[in-house]
């Protein structure tokens, strides 16, 4: 029951104690003799017996586990490869070692020591979400009071597996975590329990990481639990993070820019049909945006299909639309000037139809042909009917000529002509109005879908 190691000079030879010590045992308490620390130091010899012990897991009762305490500090949220690497500031581990015990009252005062961990017992605590080789240092020191509590902070970068769910992205919101658990002590051996407060570590992380990085720590939440392996259970402690994507960055670069190209596109229906300068400027409004997506290309998730790349298809597919129904428009407006083909009756039931009141109309058609600047005078080739009709002959003139039925022929020609060009362009019209709404539609639906997930 007792082991003595000491070091001393005879008093008689005038040399001064330089450190003597006296380890002794009974049942469960174990004393180092520390006198002569507050005259020249810690004397390294008086933890030798510990030291050469340090590959022994020190308890004096086998049937007995060590408590083992755990916390930890969140530093940073880095995202690599579609991963997130969570880097950890420091791991605490505070434990009990029944073989280091002093009186502070012998040994000037001294409570607190620091001892190179090389030279002590600890635990083999792992985090099982660690993905990459340990690269914490090896020459760390380790706190061990009087009363035999020892304090190790270890600091160390995890790189966890999570996966992402990049769905909502740039409005994602992820849950990652990280599981405590000893790999060789079983829990009749081992007992982790917790060092801090879940709070304590949620506000100590929050305030090293709110100013930094794209990511932003919503909550922490801890269970305690027992994996089994074979016949053995071991305890573990498991460490639910939320985090949440720092939107603003997102918005500016990707949805504003994108809202703006969308918007002017819609806005560019209040040109005129006939006018050849609304197609150019559509296929350049489309030309911006596919170089917009391709500058922008590195902001989006590498992998997957986020809710934000749906939007940016959606917008590439109305721009195209537009430009086709402006080149069909085009043509249909040049055919319908030079020879009208005649409307099909179904076509014409249609559109009358969509042009009665309180239907697709909300006023009169020719009030929204004049709105969208196609009315049939802004048509060239309209204009020679209409400007034709006031050069006719009348009919006593046709009839001196020779020509009695010629005149009215004509004259019911032409107003025929005309009755086609108007309906073809109210056609045109509401081909427009119809694709303006769907703009209408499509942006307000994207402007309510962006306030919901931003603000839940």
């Amino acid at each position: 029951d007792m082991i003595a190691w000491y070091r001393d000079k005879s008093p008689s030879s005038g040399t001064p104690l330089t450190g003597s010590l006296l380890s002794t045992g009974r049942g469960d308490i174990f004393t180092i003799n520390c006198s002569g620390f507050d005259w020249h130091g810690v004397d390294p010899a008086v933890f030798q017996g510990v030291f050469a012990r340090n590959s022994f897991h020190p308890v004096l009762d086998y049937n007995s586990p060590t408590h083992v305490n755990i916390s930890f500090t969140l530093s940073a949220i880095l995202e690599v490869n579609e991963q997130l690497q969570l880097m950890t500031s420091f791991l605490w581990l505070k434990l009990y070692h029944p073989f280091i015990r002093w009186n502070p009252e012998e040994c000037g005062g001294i409570r607190h020591l620091s001892i190179a961990t090389e030279n002590l017992w600890l635990p083999d605590i792992f985090i099982k979400e660690f993905m990459d080789v340990d690269q914490t240092p090896t020459d760390l020191m380790a706190y061990v009071n009087s009363e035999g509590q020892i304090k190790y902070n270890k600091p160390m970068q995890v790189i966890s597996i999570c996966n992402l769910d990049i769905f909502y992205f740039p409005f994602d919101k992820q849950n990652c975590t990280l599981t405590f658990s000893s790999f060789i002590y079983p829990a009749e051996r081992m007992v982790l329990g917790m060092e801090k407060e879940v709070q304590e570590i949620l506000n100590m992380s929050q305030n090293l990481i709110q100013k930094q990085g794209e990511w932003v720590l919503l909550g922490i939440h801890q269970t305690a639990s027992k994996m089994t392996v074979g016949t053995n259970q071991y305890n573990q402690i498991v460490f639910y993070l939320a985090i949440r994507r720092r939107t603003r960055l997102y918005i500016i670069n990707l949805l504003v820019p994108s809202s703006f190209l969308i918007t002017v596109d819609a806005l560019s229906f209040y040109l005129a049909a006939e006018n050849d300068n609304r197609a150019a400027f559509k296929i350049t409004l489309l030309l911006g945006y596919n170089v917009f997506l391709l500058m922008m290309n590195n902001l989006l998730p590498a992998s997957g299909t986020p809710l934000i790349s749906v939007y940016f298809a959606l917008c590439l597919s109305l721009m195209v639309v537009s430009l086709l129904e402006t080149i069909f428009i085009t043509h249909l407006l040049h055919l319908a000037t030079t020879q009208p083909p005649p409307m099909p009756r179904w076509l014409h039931s249609l559109l009358l139809y969509c042009t009665s009141s309180r239907r697709c109309y909300p006023t009169d058609p020719q009030k929204g042909n004049k709105g969208l600047g196609l009315t049939l005078a802004h048509l060239p080739a309209v204009k020679e009917p209409v400007e034709l009709a006031g050069k006719v002959p009348g009919p006593r003139k046709a009839e001196i000529n020779g020509f009695p039925g010629s005149t009215r022929a004509q004259q019911e020609d032409r107003a025929q002509k005309q009755h086609l060009v108007s309906l073809w362009v109210q056609f045109s019209h509401t081909i427009d109005t119809l694709l303006f709404c769907l703009y209408l539609l499509f942006l307000a639906v994207s402007v309510v879908t962006v306030v919901i997930l931003w603000n839940t």
